[in-house]
């Protein structure tokens, strides 16, 4: 049978374990993450339509990325409906 210290270890571990999920679920639903990915979105594609030399790379860029982030804001309503 468990002492009550071993249960009191197996208690704190599930508490950290729980304070670390929330944190994943708060950065995964941020803003913070929503702007850092669109930055790097579209940084990746100005540098992609530089070398391919394509017209105006800092404005056309901007599509595919807002585009993207986009995408990310309607996934939970999606997550929604395929939970249910």
């Amino acid at each position: 049978m468990a002492s009550i210290k071993q249960l009191e270890k197996e208690i704190q571990k599930i508490k950290e374990r729980n304070k670390k999920v929330e944190a994943d679920k708060a950065w995964e639903t941020s803003w913070a993450r929503r702007i850092i990915l669109f930055l790097l979105t579209y940084i990746v594609i100005v540098i992609f339509f530089l070398f391919a030399e394509l017209p105006q790379p800092f404005i056309n860029s901007l599509v595919p990325a807002l585009a993207f982030v986009l995408s990310t804001l309607c996934l939970p309503f999606f997550k929604g409906i395929w939970i249910k």
